[in-house]
């Protein structure tokens, strides 16, 4: 049986030449990031792309990436890192954690209104709290409230949270974004209206949402930490990472997230764009459905590891902008177990196992059935990453070599979610987590966060994982939290909740004639606020209102 699939060596030319790859610089081209001297003044907009639509403007609601870089800009938390990564005042101006980690107070803002002019107290609080820990509410956030024992309100700017034992992400967690009480109460939050008319706290108000097309948000005259220089925010949809390139160079986007090979295009492509690189707090990896048979049995996924080159994607999907991954944590944190070695390639070991499990090739045309019956699976992966789709291709001739068939599926991202992974309507995935800093990863692999929109769809259950993830999060001391969080990441070696492919580099590119951005341990946005464009310089207006 012939397959008309490409193979890896070309996957990886068409991918080289794609946009016209070369090799010949890899600087980062900031030198224009701040050469401007002049006072900063407000106007123009930040076009910025997204590969798909949001899915909902509700911070309680959504888990996606392409929502996340909308809902930023609109809503606030209690807490925020600031640009060295550590843990400041956002909504509330203080805070104070009990020697215990059991108590703590919140100060809250009180020059905070909401973007409708309605005063944000500590009713709003409250009431984000209580739908968090609603039974009711589709929210992936939970686990991670509904063991708080108490919440008190104690003036309307002031909130004491009591826990019934430590929970060491405690402070992190109040990054949760606030919603307000005076738009969701009396409505089921799942349906409600104003998760397509949002109204926050933050930097920029919602103006309008033309689906699958774009988003535009509006500068906050009244927010607390000042009005944002640049007019307005827009997202604009477009679901492929080639066309988004071919947009940049004729400078009808502002910022894009690169693809390695665009990376390193020939400098005259980014004649009007400074570029940053640095790496992403996140890793991509191969997932199965392990509620389906054999994806459940842990030496199946083994198997396909060992079949799996993971060199030939880091070479020649990501040009070795970014790293093999061996776990769940990148190198950057502090949970990261170097001792853990990385992944061996070896087919014929992988034939063995698969032999094992009762994989023969009984009608010898070079593909394995499983138990007597045709096998073959399909892996599904979102439209428009350039890099999750040719992973996806390469993973299918290797996996080819040892006579497993494989579909690949590429499929838009709202669809792909709500369809394929909310309902588990999926063989195998090819995704992305992006991860926070504390290494507490309780709702991606614990047993009890299975939920539609739980974010463990995988199934992944290995109580001894259960029970350290349990204990981790109890635990402030973080030299003991190491040592259970390497002990997870051995145990996830031999018992591998997915296949970990990589950890990526994060590759921006931003349009120069914005001035003030400062890159920092936490990227480049965290001042957007104070980006700027000189008036010589700026290519939309808008009547003041």
């Amino acid at each position: 049986m012939k397959s008309e699939k490409l193979d890896i060596k070309k996957i990886v030319l068409l991918f080289c030449f794609l946009f016209f790859f070369s090799c010949s610089s890899e600087k980062t081209d900031q030198q224009d990031v701040t050469s401007d001297n002049s006072s900063p003044v407000y106007g123009d907009a930040f076009i910025i792309a997204s590969l798909s639509d949001a899915s909902y403007l509700n911070p309680v609601l959504a888990s996606d990436t392409s929502s996340s870089l909308v809902l930023g800009q609109i809503f606030n938390g209690l807490v925020k890192y600031d640009k060295d990564l550590n843990l400041t005042g956002d909504l509330a101006e203080s805070f104070e954690v009990s020697k215990d980690g059991l108590e703590i107070i919140f100060k809250l803002r009180k020059n905070v209104k909401w973007h409708d002019g309605v005063p944000f107290t500590a009713q709003d609080v409250k009431f984000t709290y209580e739908t968090l820990i609603d039974p009711n509410v589709k929210t992936p956030y939970s686990s991670n409230f509904t063991i708080i024992k108490d919440f008190k309100i104690i003036d309307d700017y002031t909130v004491k949270v009591i826990y019934d034992k430590p929970f060491a992400p405690n402070l992190e967690r109040w990054g949760m974004s606030i919603i307000p009480k005076h738009i969701f109460e009396g409505h089921d939050i799942n349906t409600a209206a104003a998760n397509r008319n949002p109204v926050g706290t933050g930097p920029y108000k919602f103006k309008s949402w033309q689906t699958d097309q774009k988003i535009i948000l509006e500068a906050n005259p009244d927010y607390f930490e000042g009005k944002p220089y640049i007019s307005r925010y827009i997202v604009q949809i477009v679901p492929d990472q080639a066309v988004q390139f071919l947009e940049l160079r004729k400078q009808s986007l502002d910022a894009v997230t690169l693809t390695p090979d665009q990376w390193y295009a020939y400098d005259s492509f980014f004649k009007f764009y400074n570029k940053f690189r640095e790496p992403a707090f996140a890793f991509t990896y191969l997932g199965f459905n392990m509620q389906r048979k054999p994806f459940d049995d842990k030496k199946f996924i083994l198997a396909m590891q060992l079949a799996i080159n993971k060199k030939d994607i880091i070479e020649g999907v990501l040009l070795n902008t970014g790293k093999e991954a061996i776990g769940p944590y990148p190198p950057q944190s502090w949970a990261y177990n170097a001792d853990i070695p990385e992944s061996e390639y070896n087919p014929q070991k992988a034939a063995e196992m698969l032999k094992e499990l009762g994989f023969e090739d009984i009608n010898n045309d070079g593909w394995l059935e499983y138990k007597g019956k045709q096998f073959e699976f399909t892996i599904t992966t979102n439209q428009g990453n350039k890099q999750r789709e040719l992973t996806a291709q390469i993973v299918q001739e290797q996996l080819k070599k040892i006579g497993i068939k494989t579909n690949v599926r590429i499929i838009e991202f709202s669809t792909f979610i709500n369809q394929y992974i909310a309902k588990r309507e999926f063989d195998a995935v090819i995704m992305g987590w992006s991860l926070t800093l504390d290494p507490d990863q309780y709702s991606l692999w614990h047993s009890k966060q299975t939920a539609p929109r739980e974010y463990n769809f995988l199934s992944y259950n290995n109580p001894e994982v259960d029970g350290l993830y349990e204990k981790a999060r109890s635990i402030f001391d973080i030299e003991t939290r190491k040592k259970i969080y390497y002990r997870i990441q051995e145990i996830m070696e031999k018992d591998p909740p997915c296949i970990f492919l990589y950890y990526p580099d994060s590759m921006q590119a931003v349009h120069k004639r914005f001035k003030g951005i400062n890159p920092a341990p936490i990227g480049i946005y965290h001042n957007f606020i104070e980006w700027w464009v000189p008036k010589s310089q700026q290519r939309y207006f808008f009547s003041d209102r």
